[in-house]
């Protein structure tokens, strides 16, 4: 395994850490990552869009003229779509643009993602040691460590001081480690972990759980 050391808000070498290879050490794989991040920003739209049809616009009930002898096109209806006023032709309607996405498909984008920003340098372990908000302060330790550009920081639901301090920046995307996906990695510059939060490979079961360590591979 590859190993990174973690820094503290000085950029100061407090230790290191194992990187996981099955996460951070694997070859990218860009079809798969492209696929799922296409399958997440699709989620994401709303679909509430709606358009009349010449069945849902008011009026148009009665004939406009007769059949025959005016001399003019024969209409039965002035909501037409070719009438001003008229319906929409194959209007848009609400629908759900989700798509569904095999789960390994979703880990390995995600362990492509962080293979790809981890092969790059762009990976970092930090210690924030904040004991109270202070966006001043997270400002400070981003520099220190030469973080420029869009960051993810991945925390923990107990560092409170660091999620208040950080939550106010705008270059700065805040999740938790469960909510962590491809998208995110892939459109920021670095991810940032605690040691707390650094990702692991765990095998899933059949039924979708990730399997417990057992006694052997514990000890």
């Amino acid at each position: 395994m590859a190993t990174l050391e973690t820094k503290d808000a000085t950029g100061a070498k407090v230790g290191t850490v194992e990187l996981d290879d099955a996460v951070f050490g694997i070859q990218p794989n860009v079809p798969v990552m492209h696929q799922v991040v296409t399958a997440q920003l699709a989620a994401r739209r709303s679909g509430t869009q709606s358009t009349k049809t010449r069945a849902e616009v008011r009026g148009g009930g009665a004939k406009p003229w007769k059949q025959k002898g005016t001399g003019r096109a024969r209409a039965g209806s002035s909501r037409a779509p070719h009438w001003t006023g008229g319906g929409v032709t194959h209007a848009p309607k609400p629908r759900d643009y989700s798509q569904r996405t095999p789960k390994k498909m979703i880990r390995l984008a995600l362990k492509s993602a962080l293979s790809d920003r981890a092969a790059s340098g762009r990976v970092l372990v930090l210690d924030w040691g904040l004991e109270a908000p202070s966006t001043k302060a997270a400002l400070a330790a981003l520099a220190a460590n030469g973080v420029e550009g869009r960051v993810l920081a991945v925390l923990r639901p107990e560092d409170e001081a660091a999620w208040k301090s950080l939550r106010n920046l705008p270059e700065v995307h805040v999740c938790g480690a469960g909510e962590l996906n491809a998208y995110d990695v892939l459109v920021s510059d670095w991810v940032v972990f605690t040691p707390d939060t650094l990702p692991v490979d765990r095998p899933v079961t059949r039924g979708g759980a990730e399997a417990k360590p057992t006694e052997e591979a514990t000890a």
